[in-house]
């Protein structure tokens, strides 16, 4: 996994609370990373559907496109391509059939990763944050 899942998550979660148009410069400063990153970021996320943008140099910015409780933490991690279980190294060779291929359980790993995300919305982080119940009652 890369932190562009964490800013994703953090910046859906502070444009809910918000409730209005934000800038990346104002999204930046309350995820503690730089305005580029964010536009980066939200870029993908609006090419799903999961932010709207408002042009302009005042007034502009981005806006949570959905009601928090129907944007699952895997809507957002698909959004982004993420992966959380995978690795960048793989032992054996290319040429040769190998006999302890880890990727299956890479990809198991990773689907039960989606699976458990699927259950938890943007809304229940934000209630979690608020000291509310944990996502998932865990």
């Amino acid at each position: 996994m890369n932190s562009d899942f964490c800013v994703a998550v953090h910046a859906l979660v502070y444009l809910n609370r918000r409730g209005c148009v934000l800038s990346s410069e104002e999204l930046a400063r309350n995820i503690c990373t730089n305005p580029a990153r964010v536009r980066k970021v939200l870029a993908r996320m609006k090419k799903d559907g999961l932010v709207e943008t408002k042009e302009g140099s005042s007034g502009g910015g981005y806006r949570f496109a959905k009601g928090a409780g129907e944007v699952s933490l895997a809507q957002v991690a698909r959004a982004l391509e993420v992966r959380f279980v995978s690795t960048s190294w793989h032992s054996g060779s290319q040429e040769v059939k190998c006999l302890v291929a880890m990727d299956a359980l890479f990809d198991d790993l990773d689907g039960r990763c989606m699976a458990r995300l699927e259950e938890i919305t943007v809304e229940q982080v934000d209630r979690k944050l608020s000291g509310g119940p944990c996502p998932g009652g865990g």
